[in-house]
């Protein structure tokens, strides 16, 4: 079946949109795969998709999947997370070179020299983060269950937190935690500015600004809400505030406009050059490439048995660790 689809001699830049849901979706069949996208992907890789999550959601998913093969459209670390808790499954990513410069920020022989000079601290990091990071870390996290975890540290316990800087100073500060915190950022969210903040306050008064805790404090302070990703999404579907400045990568807006479509949602600025603050990585899974993906059965997702056990503790303390 699948050398039939190649048979054809089409190249797939002339396929419509509906032609390639429909390959995607006969090869999601014969390959018994499970497609997952992350909700800043573009609109129509989450069109596609069997499950669209944040960061925790897609761990819980490829967990506790039956399929034979993992299709991740998201950024390397999501697809490389996936492969740590399924070494016998096949795990694919329509393009391994779309990675995460959160991530990136914190090399690891520089993040263990890090940990070396605070003995004795709980190491908790951010999911947004290489295996390498994950093996020298305790318990890993994300945003949407992060501050659940760090709740049930006793609060005598010195915590290291990274990567981002960003959600550590608003955890810290929420909780009442003193924590170590690695300075490493998501350029996406840092990029977000007070003054921008205000001036689209002002453009839309009535409309309530919510902010992702990877945003700066001085941008979080004029948030109505703050949250993760899916806590954003949430609270846009309960609120009865009818207009949203968003302040996150821009893809979620369309899964908001789709759960509320009487709501408008503005992205919020990033600078006057450039009206919306975009993960350029994420943007990089195209429904062409998650065809070829799959119709190839490349690139293929693969992590060093070793690396993979010694990754693998924090990121399961994470699902113990976190509410259903």
């Amino acid at each position: 079946m699948t050398r039939d689809f190649a048979s054809t001699g089409a190249s797939s830049a002339s396929f419509s949109h509906e032609e390639l849901f429909r390959r995607i979706n006969a090869l999601k069949k014969e390959m018994n795969a499970l497609v997952l996208a992350h909700y800043y992907t573009v609109p129509e890789i989450q069109q596609v998709a069997d499950i669209v999550g944040d960061s925790l959601a897609l761990a819980r998913a490829a967990e506790k999947t039956n399929a034979d093969v993992i299709v991740f459209a998201g950024v390397y670390f999501m697809a490389e997370t996936a492969k740590i808790l399924n070494p016998g499954k096949l795990v694919l990513m329509p393009d391994a070179r779309a990675g995460c410069p959160l991530a990136d920020s914190c090399p690891a022989e520089e993040f263990r020299i890090f940990k070396q000079k605070h003995p004795g601290a709980l190491v908790i990091t951010y999911i947004n983060s290489t295996a390498e990071i994950k093996a020298l870390s305790d318990i890993t996290c994300t945003s949407s269950n992060a501050e659940e975890i760090i709740r049930q540290i006793p609060e005598n316990r010195q915590i290291i937190f990274g990567p981002d800087r960003n959600l550590g100073a608003y955890l810290a500060k929420k909780l009442g935690r003193k924590m170590i915190l690695w300075q490493g950022y998501c350029y996406v969210h840092d990029d977000f500015s007070e003054s921008n903040m205000l001036k689209a306050r002002q453009e839309h008064p009535g409309a309530e600004l919510i902010a992702h805790p990877e945003c700066r404090e001085e941008v979080l302070r004029h948030a109505a809400f703050i949250g993760s990703t899916k806590a954003l999404l949430d609270y846009t579907v309960a609120s009865a505030a009818e207009t949203f400045i968003v302040a996150t990568e821009p893809g979620i807006l369309y899964e908001m406009q789709k759960r509320s479509p009487l709501k408008t949602f503005i992205p919020a600025p990033k600078d006057f050059s450039n009206s919306r603050s975009v993960c350029t990585q994420m943007k990089q899974n195209t429904l062409e490439k998650l065809y070829h993906c799959m119709l190839n059965r490349k690139p293929e997702i693969l992590v060093d048995e070793t690396l993979r056990l010694a990754s693998l503790g924090s990121i399961k303390r994470m699902l113990e660790m976190s509410p259903l």
